[in-house]
């Protein structure tokens, strides 16, 4: 597993260094957020490499640091695909490779509306040691997290996640609800949580010199997020919520940095989570691709 694991960081190395050597930045304006996600889907054809990470606290236990690298494409039009590698270290015990995710976003409507619905759809396969918090979900709560990654890593999970993504975007703000349920496939009870998002540019009025501190390069927000129980005891019971502001920094050469602290806001949860993440975009990565193996543009 550790060799798989450092097989994922040198790929996402290789793949980020041809991404910084790349000459055809693109400029879209990247969503702050780390947990809800809004309407927007890659371009067709761009390739987007990001890092993040997640250093949280536990009470009667050690801190940990978990990381993922991500691989988004634009598939069409309608249909953005991506893959992660997960893993984590957590202090004062190991570091392990924690599994892979495959994620499908769908826009079932061509037109901007005023409310977009965007379909999703991952596979993942990943074992008990995962702390990344992609989201929240079911009955997860802090003491969950207290098992040594030994004893963690023996559960094997292959999970569905489905979830509908509601987004809208009005005088620069844009607002967002996701609504979760996922089913591990063995004989578990789907689980259900929730993401909430609102986001703004820091000016919409772009300037008219090219700029790394312009007030239009910085997205500010705030996501809420958290578990709302499973089939058999649906509620907030024993569940587990964050509220976190977010910044994202869009570099007009086409890097993106974010960062959130996110805080607990009940006994279940974690008191403090601190994320960061950076991703750089590749335009017309499929062309690229198709020009290097000798295919059609």
């Amino acid at each position: 597993m550790v060799s798989t694991y450092r097989l994922g960081l040198c790929s996402s190395f290789w793949v980020f260094l041809l991404s910084f050597c790349s000459t055809s930045p693109a400029l879209a304006q990247e969503s702050p957020y780390f947990v809800a996600y809004d309407h927007y889907l890659e371009e067709p054809g761009n390739l987007e490499i990001e890092y993040f990470s997640t250093v949280g606290t536990q009470r009667g236990g050690n801190s940990f640091h978990a990381y993922w690298a991500e691989f988004e494409y634009g598939a069409t039009a309608w249909w953005t695909t991506e893959f992660y590698l997960d893993g984590q270290t957590t202090f004062n015990d190991s570091t392990v490779f924690t599994g892979f995710r495959w994620e499908n976003r769908f826009r079932p409507l061509k037109r901007e509306h005023f409310i977009n619905p965007i379909l999703y759809v991952e596979y993942e396969n990943k074992n008990g040691a995962d702390k990344i918090f992609k989201e929240g979900e079911g009955h997860d709560v802090e003491s969950d997290f207290l098992v040594s990654n030994a004893e963690a890593r023996r559960e094997h999970i292959h999970e569905i996640e489905l979830k509908l993504i509601l987004s809208s975007t009005f005088k620069g703000w844009n607002f967002t609800q996701n609504t979760l349920a996922a089913k591990d496939l063995s004989n578990s009870p789907w689980e259900f949580g929730y993401a909430l998002g609102a986001s703004r540019p820091l000016a919409l009025k772009a300037s008219a010199k090219r700029c790394n501190l312009c007030p239009q390069n910085f997205v500010a927000g705030v996501e809420m997020y958290g578990g709302l129980g499973d089939r058999h005891s649906f509620g907030l019971h024993d569940t587990s919520h964050y509220l976190a502001p977010v910044l994202g920094w869009n570099l007009p050469s086409g890097w993106t940095l974010r960062i959130s602290p996110g805080f607990g806001l009940n006994h279940n949860s974690h008191q403090f989570l601190m994320r960061w993440g950076v991703s750089r975009e590749i335009t017309g990565f499929g062309s690229m691709v198709s020009r290097l193996f000798g295919g059609r543009q």
